[in-house]
């Protein structure tokens, strides 16, 4: 039996993290998903909610970072810096490696715009926070086309549990937004149920 060379330990630590790394941006995308508009889940108060998708958001960024150094340093392919940056720069798998660059420059875009979210209006902050959420989407089929040991086993299982898992988030935001009161229907019926003033003789 052999041992671990260096390149297969780039190669284990790049598979590694590229599936821990999904595993955080699910959670970074169910957590948005299920936040409401004050920004609460239910049974949390909104400053553990805020922290919690921080610290997981951070703990993403850092695992993604990790899997980016050890797919370039990988010499078994040669990747490059440039296509971790740049979409279908790469010359093996141009395709897969450019959707995850893509995926890449969004949470670049989101993490960047929110250390400058004093410098810039709410609503282009939000539009882009919005667009990141394209960038877990991305993650999935890149690691469905780049890698594949992700088509069976167990890491088929992780990618397949962190599809139902946003799904259900969805489904479940979805189902609740459909039975809540419009602002103005509530506002409405809070109206009717005051008591009528009766009027001045």
């Amino acid at each position: 039996m052999t041992g671990i060379t260096g390149s297969t330990a780039l190669w284990y630590a790049s598979r590694a993290t590229g599936v821990v790394t999904l595993l955080l941006l699910t959670t970074v995308v169910v957590l948005g998903i299920l936040v409401n508009r004050q920004g609460r889940l239910p049974g949390l108060p909104g400053f553990a909610v805020t922290g919690l998708h921080r610290n997981v958001s951070l703990l993403a960024v850092a695992f993604l970072a990790i899997h980016v150094v050890t797919a370039i340093a990988d010499p078994y392919v040669t990747i490059g810096l440039a296509a971790a940056v740049l979409p279908f720069a790469s010359p093996y798998k141009p395709l897969w490696l450019g959707l995850g660059a893509i995926s890449l420059d969004l949470v670049a875009a989101l993490i960047l715009t929110s250390l400058a979210r004093a410098r810039i209006s709410r609503r282009a902050w939000r539009g882009i926070h919005w667009l990141a959420y394209a960038a877990w989407p991305l993650a999935v089929v890149h690691s469905l086309g780049s890698s594949p040991d992700a088509r069976s086993g167990l890491v088929l299982g992780v990618l397949t549990g962190c599809v139902l898992a946003v799904a259900f988030a969805l489904a479940w935001r979805l189902s609740r937004a459909a039975r809540e009161i419009p602002r103005a229907a509530r506002a409405a019926a809070t109206l009717s149920r005051m008591p009528a003033r009766k009027a001045d003789l």
